[in-house]
């Protein structure tokens, strides 16, 4: 009986470790990779080796030069934006681009390190979220991961496929949390700028705040930025949306150009499927009108 008891022991803690290997596999397969070019680089900025997926457009040809949307959510909705990208630009509505997604690491929790800014997150009140994910440590490095865009990703591209200035930040949550604060930080690195449901809301709105404080500094070439926001969002999320509308109609320069919509009943992560359509086909008629 002792050993038949091992033995039941035994196999049930395979069973276990095999579908843990298997359920790890799935999500590792749904994370950290993509069902166009995936690229390992090594970054210097960021010590560490990350991975990025390259959607290339239809017919890609190495003689042409297109247009860039740089995407920090990875796989998250990469999909729609091929599905977008190819109906739309078959429609001759919009150019069909390059689109470089950025993923998350894998085995580490890198996103809210990589996109909330440097000011916020320094007085983490949420009590939806234990204390080992809310530890102010693990915040506010955008401005690393923005030097890693700009003097790792963007010659890496630039050497290796060909790309035009007509190129596009694109985030969610707190990936338009990222994108508003390169908006105020290095405005010139992109022409167009998503933020679908941007996590503005941080210690009181600071990204509100900064964002305000710095449109000012945004000058020089024509620039756009999409706003968009779910329906069904809870309040303070929806709160901040209404503070960065407010600070664009008050302190926008005149170089600044933006559109904004509300996704009707529509969640946070349901709102950015879809607006992804909507950005694009706004952001080419801007180009019509002003580049």
């Amino acid at each position: 009986m002792k050993v038949s008891n091992k033995l039941k022991i035994i196999l049930v803690i395979s069973i276990i470790f095999i579908i843990s290997i298997f359920v790890l596999s799935k999500r590792y397969l749904e994370h950290y990779t993509s069902d166009f070019i995936d690229h390992n680089i090594y970054s210097k900025v960021l010590g560490e080796e990350r991975k990025i997926f390259i959607r290339l457009p239809k017919g890609y040809d190495k003689k042409k030069s297109y247009p860039l949307i740089i995407k920090s959510d990875g796989n998250f909705n990469l999909s729609r934006w091929d599905e977008s990208m190819t109906d739309l630009s078959h429609k001759s509505k919009i150019e069909d681009s390059i689109i470089v997604a950025i993923p998350n690491l894998f085995w580490v929790d890198s996103r809210n390190r990589d996109l909330v800014p440097p000011y916020a997150r320094k007085d983490v009140k949420i009590e939806a979220r234990p204390n080992n994910e809310n530890s102010p440590s693990i915040f506010g490095k955008a401005d690393l991961f923005l030097n890693f865009i700009e003097l790792e990703v963007l010659p890496y591209l630039e050497n290796n496929y060909s790309i035009n200035n007509n190129r596009v930040l694109s985030g969610f949550s707190a990936g338009g949390s990222f994108v508003l604060y390169t908006i105020v930080t290095k405005p010139e690195l992109f022409t167009g700028y998503f933020a679908f449901s941007p996590a503005a809301w941080y210690d009181k709105s600071v990204v509100v705040n900064e964002f305000k404080k710095g449109l000012n500094k945004v000058s020089g070439k024509p620039l756009f930025l999409y706003l968009s926001l779910g329906g069904a969002e809870n309040e303070i999320i929806t709160g901040s949306f209404k503070g960065l509308l407010s600070a664009i109609e008050s302190d926008a320069p005149l170089n600044f150009y933006s559109k904004y919509s509300y996704s009707v009943g529509a969640g946070h992560v349901e709102n950015p499927y879809v607006s992804v359509p909507l950005a694009l086909e706004e952001y080419y008629k801007f180009r019509a009108s002003k580049i």
